[in-house]
């Protein structure tokens, strides 16, 4: 039942993370216009304030038209006003959805005292996980307006840790993590001047060193990333989708491990120990 619950909360996210994206690259386009018109429009699209419109017509969308996949199933993925295709995705909201519920069926550490905290730190994570995902998928771009605010919940729960375990030892391991991460993805971005990867990956790569706290686990993900990675491809390039000279997002591929190593780390390393033991 309460995964079933964590689910729903999931798919709200889910519906509010179509609606951020949407609106920060709007804001993003607004950057340096002055006057009323853009004031205007500023206000309206306001992350706090503002109120949930069609992308098309900006008509105010009322409840019944923000039911999470049910809406979008029911109006057949246009809107109710206008009758424009509405640019969201219910996958979106299934993902967020999906990921909350498998998280707490998953979850490594307890549901109580430092794991409850960890827990629903984690899920606001998530949230920012997948905005970025989406938002990098679309435009090829990590606005820092999303990395910057996982980065401070990253910190946040390192050193909510280290206080409350008192393991020192352990806040240095995820500050190593999140160092070598940064630096060689830096080191890589630098060598090919932005062709091999993306600065946002860059800025993204120190919070989830942060996230997967500890160097073993930082080599995972980044292994699991670019498996995730040739995987996705392969097919694209097989069927003359994608060239072989022209950029793919890498940051869903780095989330993605980030849920697997933080999820099922422990697993995956005591498999691997085994297999060698073998």
């Amino acid at each position: 039942m309460i995964i079933v619950l964590i689910g729903v909360l999931g798919l709200i996210f889910g519906s509010f993370v179509n609606a951020l994206v949407w609106r920060l690259h709007e804001q993003a386009k607004l950057a340096g216009k002055k006057g009323k018109q853009a004031d205007k429009k500023r206000q309206a699209l306001s992350i706090a304030r503002g109120r949930s419109m069609c992308p098309n017509c900006q008509h105010i969308l009322s409840t019944k038209d923000l039911v999470p996949v049910i809406s979008w199933l029911w109006l057949r993925g246009r809107c109710r006003y206008c009758a424009a295709r509405i640019p969201d995705s219910p996958l979106v909201e299934l993902t967020t959805g999906v990921l909350f519920a498998v998280s707490y069926a998953l979850w490594p550490h307890s549901y109580h005292g430092l794991g409850l905290f960890q827990l629903v730190l984690w899920l606001g994570m998530l949230v920012l996980f997948v905005a970025l995902a989406v938002y990098d998928m679309r435009w090829f771009l990590l606005p820092d307006r999303l990395v910057l605010p996982l980065g401070l919940l990253a910190g946040l729960q390192a050193i909510v840790a280290a206080l409350w375990t008192q393991d020192w030892r352990q806040l240095y391991m995820t500050l190593l993590s999140a160092g070598i991460i940064f630096g060689l993805f830096w080191l890589l971005y630098q060598l090919s001047k932005g062709a091999w990867i993306g600065g946002g990956d860059v800025k993204l790569a120190a919070p989830l060193g942060l996230i997967v706290a500890g160097p073993a686990y930082a080599f995972l993900m980044i292994f699991l990333a670019s498996l995730l990675g040739t995987i996705a491809s392969v097919p694209l390039l097989a069927r003359g989708k994608q060239g072989f000279g022209k950029h793919i997002p890498f940051g869903p591929y780095l989330l993605a491990a980030t849920v697997i190593v933080v999820l099922c780390g422990g697993q995956l390393a005591a498999w691997y120990q085994q297999l060698l033991l073998r």
